[in-house]
């Protein structure tokens, strides 16, 4: 098959890097790739937001199959667009898309299908958001209705911090934040983040993932997109999980069939498991990042079988082979992420991790200049190891960022402790 993988960050590295491992995959392909997925498929500078382009694109090279990495080009139908041109593609509709492209749409949904959630309040209005926060318990959550490039989510400890950050998403001070604020109890617990892959009928698990979203160590600084993943989460029994699949997931799947929007694609849901009791926090139309990093080191090549499998509405012949694994992921980043940051830096050393084995680095924000591997955004690359367990994987992985010198970088180094 000749595969087109849309993306350019380190979920689409590893999914590029999975997938080549599948025989099924003659040719692969990347728009717009970076400087570590070039390495293993043509890449070429196409806007992945643009439907025409992407469908053209597809019909000139023959495309057989697509996977869309991020949620974007979902929200703006470009899954759709291809789907009409009969190109085969794994990603949800737009329709399907908004579970989390509105947040506002998620959280009714989950109301109407009884899915256990926090209490929430939506507002299209800022008067009377203020009135509600004015009269609020503290800590809440604060969270723009749109995409707001994952930027949008925002947990006030009074009201004047509340009052501010709504006040930002309304004045659309936040990127792509939407119209609307969703106002919702915090809750308590520990995290986790939970995948299936659905064909729209059914679904299948995938696994559970513990991601690390402060900047810094300790969980503290603001949230970002992710400095770090493991993989299993060690916090997530199978009592646990269970309720996950019977409270959450099932009544999803079955609903947005019902309305008309079946969901075809991964889902992933965002957990809060609180007093042994497992809550939706917010949903994901695609694998996460870093989390897919742990994903694709430890479930291989026969991701394209299982991908496939979704498109055509064969997931009940599907299955999931899991070595009794773990693995860990260490996001480096340019010094100043999540906010103000210099690009175009040099990235040395890289050779010295690429013939260790069971250990991938998965680029993220790269590019190519004069020969020499330079940053090119905030997360810039993804150290990925896979051990018998955790703490091997953890400890082999900073022993060798012992030896890494990249003084524009940091990184986490608690990662996997808490």
């Amino acid at each position: 098959m000749r595969i087109l993988i849309l993306g350019s960050g380190g979920r689409e590295h590893s999914l590029a890097w999975a997938i080549a491992q599948n025989p099924i995959c003659e040719k692969l392909f990347c728009i717009p790739g970076n400087a570590g997925i070039s390495k293993i498929a043509e890449c070429f500078d196409v806007d992945i937001n643009n439907q025409r382009l992407i469908v053209d694109f597809c019909i000139k090279k023959e495309i057989d199959f697509v996977v869309i990495g991020p949620e974007a080009p979902l929200a703006s139908g470009v899954s759709d667009a291809l789907r009409n041109q009969n190109i085969k593609t794994f990603g949800p509709s737009k329709m399907a898309s908004k579970l989390e492209s509105s947040k506002s749409f998620t959280k009714s949904f989950c109301k109407k299908a009884n899915i256990p959630t926090a209490d929430f309040q939506i507002f299209s209005s800022l008067e009377l958001a203020i009135k509600y926060i004015s009269k609020a318990e503290f800590p809440i959550v604060i969270k723009a209705d749109g995409l707001a490039s994952g930027k949008g989510v925002f947990i006030a400890s009074n009201s004047y911090e509340a009052i501010e950050k709504t006040k930002e998403i309304f004045n659309g001070v936040v990127d792509g934040s939407g119209n609307k604020v969703v106002i919702e109890e915090f809750l308590h617990g520990q995290e986790v983040s939970y995948f299936v892959l659905s064909d729209g009928k059914r679904f299948i698990p995938i696994c559970s993932v513990q991601d690390y979203k402060k900047a810094f160590d300790g969980d503290l600084g603001p949230n970002t997109g992710g400095m770090g993943a493991i993989c299993p989460a060690p916090h997530f029994p199978p009592e646990i999980e269970n309720k996950v699949l019977k409270n959450i997931i099932k009544p999803t799947i079955e609903k947005m069939k019902q309305q008309g929007t079946p969901y075809i694609g991964v889902l992933y849901a965002g957990l809060m498991i609180s007093n042994g009791e497992p809550y939706l926090i917010e949903y994901n139309v695609r694998f996460g990042d870093p989390e897919c990093q742990a994903i694709m080191v430890r479930i291989g090549g026969q991701i394209l079988d299982l991908l496939l499998h979704c498109c055509e509405g064969t997931l009940d012949n599907a299955s999931t082979k899991w070595a009794q694994d773990h693995s860990l992921v260490i996001v480096l980043a340019s010094k100043g992420y999540p906010d103000r940051y210099k690009i175009g830096s040099h990235i040395p050393n890289l050779k010295n991790f690429q013939s260790e084995s069971n250990v991938e680095i998965f680029h993220a924000g790269t590019s190519i200049k004069n020969r020499k591997i330079i940053s090119s955004g905030g997360r810039v690359l993804n150290l990925t190891v896979k051990a018998n367990n955790l703490q091997d994987a953890r400890e082999r992985a900073y022993n060798l960022l012992k030896e890494w010198h990249w003084k524009e970088g940091y990184f986490r180094k608690d990662i996997g402790l808490i």
